[in-house]
């Protein structure tokens, strides 16, 4: 799942929904003998460790217990995290960080999974006549609306000569976009893992453009930075437990998605699909990718879907000893 631009009147429907899915005595209060998660169905490194207890396990020498909250969507993910009320997220898309610095989120970057470029594109039917983004002008494109493929699709845009102001914005959730591209509703549609393998396998989805060098597509773990500050061992603990699970479900790509597919509602072949374009490879957070992070942040801005300008540099960034 990713991030989509909210009106500010949502916004705050979704944080209060946030907060009243968490029980009173976590949310908005730090412990720090606790470690409150974040997730959403998506979230595979994370859901893989949770299902096995292994951070329960890795956290007990520090006697740090472990509360798991699930989300819907990074939009109340990240507005929890904002508030306090969990202390770590899994993974997120690059669009994510940029929207909640832009209302003002205390976050630290503690983690990235390296770029998994391949993991979004631009498809359009398979018996369309398109075969390049410049014959694009002019026509109707499905996207969500502050997504990593909103951004994808800027950039690529600007590599044919065109803008956002050259085609015909259909800003779409994925269940919408992807009916809206099955009927002939829109020209093309703009869509990440897992469906775009979804797409492609079930309907012949030919790709356009993919990430490639345009957008690196790296997913980001955050921490709410007072959490970051008073428990940098908690945060060893949980990135060194990423790793080994992202080596795993690389070097077991059948039975993790086996696992893994029940789990987001897909068959296991989709899942192995969209896993062998995802790098799963869990690094600590470097120069490179903050860069990407202020492009995407200006890019957004430029656009009017960040309302000021986002100095991510600002952001304190954690990285292991």
């Amino acid at each position: 799942m990713e991030f989509f631009a909210p009106s500010r009147r949502r916004r705050h429907l979704l944080l209060a929904g946030a907060a009243a899915a968490l029980p009173l005595s976590s949310a908005f209060a730090a412990d720090p003998d606790k470690v409150r998660i974040g997730f959403q169905k998506s979230s595979t490194l994370t859901i893989f460790l949770k299902s096995r207890g292994t951070l329960e396990k890795a956290l007990a020498p520090l006697n740090v217990s472990v509360q798991w909250h699930e989300f819907t969507s990074g939009l109340p993910l990240l507005e929890a995290l904002n508030v306090g009320a969990v202390d770590l997220t899994a993974d997120v898309a690059d669009a994510v960080p940029p929207f909640a610095l832009a209302a003002g989120a205390k976050l630290t970057y503690y983690a990235i999974e390296t770029p998994s470029p391949q993991a979004q594109a631009i498809v359009v039917r398979k018996d369309s006549t398109l075969t390049s983004i410049a014959q694009l002008k002019g026509q109707k494109v499905a996207f969500a609306k502050g997504a990593g493929a909103h951004y994808l699709l800027l950039e690529a845009l600007a590599q044919a000569g065109l803008s956002i102001k050259d085609i015909e914005p259909a800003y779409l959730t994925p269940a919408d976009g992807r009916a809206a591209f099955e009927n002939g509703s829109v020209a093309a549609w703009v869509i990440w893992d897992t469906f775009l393998a979804a797409v492609q396998r079930q309907s012949g989805a030919r790709i356009l453009l993919d990430g490639g060098k345009l957008a690196s597509y790296r997913r980001f773990y955050l921490a709410s930075s007072p959490y970051a500050q008073k428990r940098a061992d908690v945060l060893k603990v949980v990135f060194a437990e990423l790793q080994k699970a992202g080596e795993w479900i690389k070097a077991n790509p059948g039975p993790a998605a086996e696992w893994h597919g029940p789990v987001i509602g897909l068959d296991a072949a989709t899942v192995e699909a969209a896993n062998q374009r995802r790098s799963y490879r869990v690094q600590p957070v470097d120069a490179e990718a903050l860069a990407e992070q202020q492009r995407i942040a200006d890019a957004f801005q430029l656009a009017s879907i960040i309302p000021r300008k986002v100095t991510v540099a600002d952001s304190p960034v954690w990285r292991p000893a």
